[in-house]
């Protein structure tokens, strides 16, 4: 066992003007517990006698005084003050005694030493002395057994409780710091939980404005785009007209552009990266499939698959749909996420593909899961153009798909094929069951486009 100091907890509890230190670090409260334990030692020492006691004199008296002294002490060395103690009265009953009992003078240190944690000293020190007083009593007075018990049964009550107060005392202070342990944990543990569910929330906003905003805005670019280039290669150029027409075209590609970049870097801080590339995953925030992450909006479903595919096509990229096996209705969580990953998938064709490409959309329907394959035969981004879009902006497309495929339980991979184009595959739980994402989570595929 070290030494133990005394707790804040102890000196707080003290009134001021108790608790300040004066010369030695002595505490005035200190002090008056030494003056009321002088008082009992000079009653006992007035009246104690029997063989070989010293004359009661003055002498007496301020040797009895001195015994108490290292009690001025017990705030800050407690087990040290015991000891103390102990080996002073022991001399003094070998050298200059009268018949006093060491009750009023251990009262205080047994119960500092208990308090501080030291119970097996206080026991063993307390327990030697009353047995070598009963022995010597014994030996040299040769008194009664009942005698013996009337005389050194209320010294064993005094030692005995002060003992027993000290235990508990600090088996309530152990007591009240590991509640507050406890209650500091919860708290933390609270924010921690309150952290990730604002994290959580973040992604899943990103998630959707990318996914609908995003798919609209590229749209947008890509159809003003060829109307400038066919406008471009026409012998009525220079009409007045066409001329206004494309400005306002050139508008609207300037304008989406801008936009696009703008929400790139709204992504970017939704994400927690402040806008710049988001390439370590999703902030370390373990996204759960349940809550709002795993609702559809009405209408945002498979159902809208040939809308998108119309659309796409419209744009400039020839879009099919192929159906394999028996149609089976998905959870509302697998059909959104079927939806958007499907969404964002012709969406990169749009975007790094161009137009005039092919994209093929096969659904294949088996008893327990739904696979999707997308398929272009477009030309893959640069190599080192991972997860940049043609603005040169940082992309979340690939990540994103992936992100929803594991949070209903699924899988993905992406990227360029052997023989030219590229290709997503993911694969949907029919029931949708819940997955998780956590932050740092890869990408398992290639990255050659993401938007």
């Amino acid at each position: 066992m070290g030494s133990v100091t005394p707790t804040d907890a102890r000196q707080r509890r003290l009134p001021p003007w108790a608790a300040a230190e004066g010369p030695f670090g002595v505490r005035l409260y200190d002090a008056g517990i030494v003056v009321l334990v002088i008082a009992a030692l000079e009653v006992n020492i007035t009246v104690g006698n029997g063989p070989g006691s010293v004359p009661l004199n003055l002498g007496a008296y301020l040797l009895g005084a001195l015994l108490a002294v290292p009690i001025l002490f017990r705030h800050r060395w407690p087990f040290q003050v015991m000891i103390a103690t102990a080996a002073a009265i022991f001399f003094y009953y070998i050298f200059a005694r009268r018949n006093i009992s060491p009750a009023p003078l251990f009262f205080v240190p047994l119960y500092d030493a208990a308090v501080a944690g030291y119970l097996i000293w206080a026991v063993s020190i307390a327990a030697f002395f009353m047995l070598t007083g009963l022995i010597v009593v014994e030996v040299s007075t040769k008194e009664s057994l009942a005698t013996l018990t009337s005389d050194f049964l209320s010294q064993i009550v005094i030692l005995v409780l002060a003992v027993v107060l000290g235990e508990l005392v600090r088996s309530r202070r152990d007591l009240a710091a590991e509640t507050a342990r406890r209650l500091q944990l919860a708290d933390e543990e609270r924010a921690a939980e309150a952290g990730r569910v604002v994290a959580e929330e973040r992604l899943r906003i990103a998630r959707e404005l990318h996914d609908t905003v995003a798919h609209s805005m590229a749209t947008i670019t890509v159809q003003a785009g060829s109307a400038l280039h066919l406008l471009g290669s026409e012998a009525a150029a220079g009409d007045g007209g066409a001329d206004k027409l494309r400005a306002a075209l050139r508008a609207i590609r300037e304008t989406s552009k801008g936009a696009l970049i703008d929400m790139r870097s709204v992504l970017g801080q939704l994400r927690g990266s402040g806008g710049q590339p988001d390439d370590a995953g999703i902030s370390g925030n373990e996204i759960s499939g349940s809550g709002a992450s795993a609702t559809r909006p009405d209408g945002m479903g498979l159902g809208r698959l040939a809308a998108l595919r119309d659309a796409v096509t419209a744009a400039g990229a020839t879009v099919t749909v192929s159906v394999e096996g028996d149609e089976l209705p998905l959870s509302a969580a697998a059909d959104h996420s079927a939806y958007r990953i499907l969404q964002e998938s012709l969406t990169n064709v749009l975007r790094h593909a161009g137009p005039g490409t092919v994209a093929q959309v096969c659904l294949r329907y088996q008893p327990e899961a739904l696979t999707i394959i997308v398929t272009d035969d477009g030309p893959a981004a640069p190599a080192g153009n991972g997860t940049a879009d043609n603005n040169g902006m940082p992309g979340h497309g690939i990540r994103g798909m992936h992100e929803r495929a594991c949070l209903v339980g699924g899988e993905l991979t992406a990227g360029p094929l052997p023989d030219g184009g590229f290709q997503v595959k993911v694969t949907l739980p029919i029931a949708g069951s819940a997955g998780s994402v956590r932050g740092g989570a890869e990408v398992p595929a290639a990255r050659g486009k993401s938007s």
